[in-house]
Order: structure tokens, then sequence, then C-alpha cells
């Protein structure tokens, strides 16, 4: 979407300018370039006290007019996507912006067969298949809410989702190819939904052939729901305020977050970071190796990327299988342009041999990017020496499930580059760093507290049914401020670099786990008395999860009691969660009031041997002794 995209750096100073002076002429000129059926009637209403933002209310839309009939008048024939599984003949395909239209339209007329109607909430529980984009577009087609949860999370974490957005219709599969495994999800499924009252029907995709088993009355395949099904499905009339999705992300509470994005401020924001984050031109190709059920496959493989007509390859796999070569040999074989991938996964393929890489063509990149945690400069060298071959900027981009779309990045090659620091915010983004006190930090090369002081189109609206747990979260520590809960440093030049978060919320391969989760996981274990969690540097990871529990004396086998517990966090919340070390204590550091000393344990998980700090006011100052002989 050329008319939305910065062409130089001067240019990008000049816009920046201008999204903080005259932030609603800003984004308004923005707006003009998506469909609409009715302009909007105020561009912006806003309350960061009392929490309330509305973006261009009264404007009519749906998003999925600008990203099909948009695009099948200017491009039907044009790869939406390439789809790229596991590693044999049959297991790729393409599919164009017109095949694309035609699949969402006939799944909206099956939703609708089913009374599915504009406000229901429908759950995503798939593998990374052109069917999951097609369900989440067909869902925004008709005005159903999407709740796509990641397949790697367990039966009980599903369900927790599906009865918190009272849900309506589950769209899964039959199961997942994992590297050489295979996950059965239909099974996961119907453990779910026997604690789930609101679910309706059961929409499964077949996809490993497995024949599962299906409940008479509420499971249906997908294949038979859209037999005889018209290609043709009128677009629902949104307000740009309406819901579009809710996506649970974890907190510092025991219970996940639904955040809820709307339809209009969602999809100008989104569209805005991907042309110019990625400098996106439209022969290129765009490879977002995330995963569809956070919050980066939303923004950058199915809308930001779809509304600026991309061609994108969706990919169904894991990095090292067959072999290290993955990764490199997809990007050789389309040629893709702009490579976007997290830090985990680039560390984990530095340790494999430099053969892996440089055995493929990558002279087609122009752009790599980075995401779902700072990356460290080990890992930014690398992926520049031999990814991006000294020639290829890095975009380290700086975001959240909250803000919907890049707060922090490089525009492809405009801007100046820095090891280890995000860069300058994006036009509209108003930063600032505060100290403990709530006071601005102005003088350069500081370290404070993340906050931004300006609402942004795709921003955060509420958390589902808990309009208070939102305004808590991020507007109750600094008042007129939403807090991001990262703490940051910012150079002489302006430029940001994240250094993580502060609250209590552990960032493991991107993927954010609030230590009360996980602590009650491990509560509800038999051997478990009381836990504490936190996280510590992981070399691969970013960040690692460590676990110090309290058992009882029924069982001395440590082994067992520590099997036991990993089992009940994969039972719970999924094996992503899983702990990397598990030590077994006699207590816990706790002042007198009863509040665990996590600071503490922090130094401990890190290694630290003596440099706590004052800890007589803890109720039992020996603990901490204790812990580090068991260590």
């Amino acid at each position: 979407m050329k008319a939305i995209q910065i062409n130089s750096f001067e240019e990008y100073q000049e816009k920046y300018t201008k999204s903080i002076t005259q932030p609603e002429a800003f984004w308004g000129e923005i707006a003009f370039n998506f469909r609409w059926k009715k302009k909007w009637d105020t561009i912006l209403n806003w309350d960061f006290q009392d929490f309330q933002v509305d973006w261009f209310k009264g404007g009519k839309l749906n998003i999925t007019e600008t990203i099909l009939e948009e695009n099948i008048v200017k491009n039907p024939d044009k790869v939406a996507y390439y789809w790229e599984k596991k590693k044999k003949k049959d297991q790729h395909k393409s599919i164009t912006y017109l095949e694309l239209y035609y699949q969402v339209c006939e799944l909206a007329n099956g939703l609708k067969s089913l009374n599915v109607q504009k406000g229901d909430r429908v759950c995503i529980y798939m593998p990374m298949v052109i069917e999951s984009v097609v369900a989440m577009l067909a869902c925004a087609r008709i005005g159903a809410v999407h709740s796509v949860v990641f397949a790697g999370f367990s039966a009980n974490a599903l369900a927790d989702r599906i009865n918190d957005a009272a849900v309506k219709v589950v769209l899964t599969a039959d199961g997942l190819n994992r590297g050489d495994k295979k996950v059965d999800l239909k099974s996961m499924v119907d453990e779910a939904l026997v604690s789930c009252s609101t679910v309706e029907n059961v929409i499964v995709l077949d996809c490993i052939h497995s024949n599962p088993k299906m409940k008479n009355g509420r499971d249906i395949f997908y294949h038979d729901l859209i037999a005889g099904k018209e290609k043709k499905c009128d677009a629902a009339i949104m307000d740009a305020e309406d819901m579009l999705f809710i996506l649970y992300t974890s907190g510092s509470t025991g219970k996940p977050k639904g955040v809820v994005h709307t339809c209009g401020g969602y999809m100008v924001y989104t569209a805005y970071t991907f042309q110019n984050a990625f400098q996106y031109d439209s022969k290129d190709v765009f490879w977002c190796t995330a995963d569809i059920g956070w919050i980066t496959g939303h923004s950058y493989i199915v809308y930001g990327s779809l509304l600026c007509g991309a061609t994108s390859v969706l990919f169904e796999g894991i990095p090292t299988f067959p072999d290290a070569g993955r990764f490199w040999e997809i990007i050789e074989k389309y040629k893709v342009n702009q490579f976007y991938t997290a830090p985990t996964a680039i560390r984990s393929l530095m340790s494999f041999d430099l053969s892996f890489v440089e055995k493929h063509d990558l002279s087609s990149l122009k752009i790599i990017g980075s995401v779902g945690e700072p990356i460290n400069e080990e890992a930014w060298n690398w992926y520049y020496k031999h990814v991006g071959k000294n020639n290829c900027p890095i975009i380290d981009t700086w975001w959240q499930t909250e803000t919907g779309g890049i707060m922090l990045s490089g525009l492809g090659g405009l801007s100046p580059m820095k090891a280890t620091f995000a860069g300058y915010p994006i036009p509209g983004i108003q930063l600032e760093l505060l100290d403990t006190e709530g006071n601005k930090i102005q003088e350069a090369n500081a370290e404070g507290y993340l906050c931004v002081k300006f609402p942004w189109p795709s921003m955060i609206r509420t958390t589902y049914g808990d309009h208070e747990r939102c305004q808590q979260t991020y507007f109750s520590n600094y008042k007129g401020y939403y807090f991001t809960g990262d703490g940051a440093k910012r150079d002489e030049h302006g430029m940001y670099r994240i250094i993580g978060r502060v609250d209590d919320v552990i960032n493991v391969s991107g993927h954010r786990f609030g230590t009360a989760e996980i602590e009650d996981a491990i509560n509800k274990n038999e051997y478990a008395i009381e836990s504490a969690v936190v996280g510590f540097p992981h070399d691969i990871k970013g960040q690692g999860i460590y676990v110090f529990v309290v058992v009882n004396t029924k069982e001395t086998d440590e082994n067992l009691i520590k099997s036991s517990i990993i089992d009940s966090i994969a039972d719970h919340i999924g094996k992503i969660a899983k702990p990397d070390i598990i030590q077994v204590v006699k207590g816990l550091p706790k002042t007198r009031s009863g509040k665990i000393m996590r600071r503490i344990l922090r130094k401990i998980a890190e290694g630290e041997k003596d440099n706590f700090g004052d800890i007589s006011t803890l109720l039992d100052p020996n603990v901490v002794q204790c812990i580090l002989e068991t260590r």
C-alpha cells in the first residue's frame, strides 16, 4: 500500500512530528486509504484516567473488504500465501486472493448455517494451515469475534479461554504435525468441552487423517460444512469500535487476560506498520515465522500483510526439522525478501554448523526482523553476518499483544541501526521514560519504566468481560499513561533499548507466562505445598522458568516429584510452559506478613551466592542459606 509508505528517514522525522502535533489529521489521512462503508464521525475520543478510547467512531466498515474485494479487483491471481509443511513433495501449496475470497465466503456461509451471528465468539484452535487464516477472515466477514488459541495449549487452558469468552463454536482439526510427531487436537477439544457449557458446535478440519471420534449433533467436518455453500457472502457492516477479536495473554495474576481489539483502528495501524517497518514492495515475498495463535501472527501473517496485498509464506513446522537448514531452504525456494523471526529461533540455529546457512542462496533478502523479546548482541551479530550477509538491515521490533502492532522499529534500511536497540517509535507513538515516582526522565542514556502518553489506533480497548482489570493493569501505575510493564533505556540519539519485564511475567521464547499462572498449576499437584516461580537468563530462550517448590513428605523420590510437577504444568497450561529447573526446598523466603521475596529467588536463580541485600526482615533469614545449599 504505497500511499502510506515512508520513503526516507527525513520523511519519517516529518511524519513523526506531524503525528504528535496533529495526531487526528495524521491518522485521518492514513485511514482514507482503506475501504469504508461510511466515514467516521470523530477520529479520536480518549481518556486515560477513566480508561476509554475510541478511534474513527461512527465509521462503518468490514476489514475483509479491504483485504478481499480490493485485492480481487487489483490482483485476483496474485498469490496470498505459499504454504509449507513438512519436507515432502505433496505438502506445499499456494492460494491466490481470488481463491482466498471464495474460501472465506464458503466458510462464512457455513458459520451462518450454524446460526453464528454478529458478536458471537468463535474459538480457533488449529494448526498453521491456510484454513486457519480462512477461519479468522470468515469470522470477521460475518461480524463474529474470533479468539485464536495456540494449538500448544492444554485442554485446561483451552477450556479457561472458551469459558471466559462464552464461545459458541470451536474450529479445530483432527491433529497437527510438529516435527516428526503427530499431535491429537480433537481429543484436547473434547476434553476441554467437558467443562464448557456454551459451545454448540465443533468444526473439525481433516489434517492428519486420524479418523477422530465425532459427537453426534455437535461435531461436523469442515469439508461437510462448506459443501455446496455459496462462494459469495455479503460482509457484515461493523462500527470501527466493534470487536474484531479477543486474544488471551498471560498477566501477573493467574487468570489470562482476554485482550480486545476492534475493527477500524486495528486495520489502519497494522497495515501502516507492516508497510513501513518492512518497506514492502508489491512484488516482494514476506515471511513471518510466528504462529497465528500469537499477536505477531494475527498482525503480520494475517491482517497487516493481507491489507497491503502482500504475498506471504505460511509455515507449519519447526526450524530444525528435518534439519537446521529448513528456514534457509524456504527463503531460497520462495526468494523471500523480508524475513521476520524470534531471537529464540536465531539462538537455536546458531548452535548448528554454519554449513546449514551457507549452502543456501539468501541473496533475495532485503530486510531481516526480530520479534518477541529483546535480541542479545551475539545473536544480533550472527543474524546480521550470516543471514543478512553484512548487507541486510535488521529491524528489532518491540510491541505487545496489547499494542496490536509494532511500536518501536527501524523502517527497513531507512533508519539508523544499532545492535540490541529496537530504535525509534513508529509515527504516532508518544513514549516517556518514568522513574518509580512517575517523574519524567529527560536525560540521555537513562533507564526507566516505558510508558505511552497518547493513544494509538490499534491499542487494547478492554480485557474481555472485566474492564476494571484492564484499567488497573495498564493505567493505574502512572496516572495518565499506558504502562507497558517493560523497562527501557534511551540513548543520546533517542533510540530505545528494551531491558525486559518489570512485573511477574516471564518471557520464554517470546511467549509470556504469568508466574502466578504457573504457580497455580504447580500448587494443584498432589506433592506440592507451595511454590514460587521466577525467570532467569537462558542462552536460547531468553528467559527460562525456575521453580522453587515446597513438597510434602509422603514421597522422597525427587525425580518422581519433579516429573509429576512438569505433568501438572503441561496439563493446566501446556508443554510450552515446561520449567527449565525445579528445585525442591524446605521453605521460601517470606516477610513477616507472608509475602514471598521473589527478588531473592531471582538472584539465586541467576547464580548469585551471597549478595542478597538486607534479609533481616524475613520471617526466617536462614531459609536463604538452606535454599543455596540445595541448589
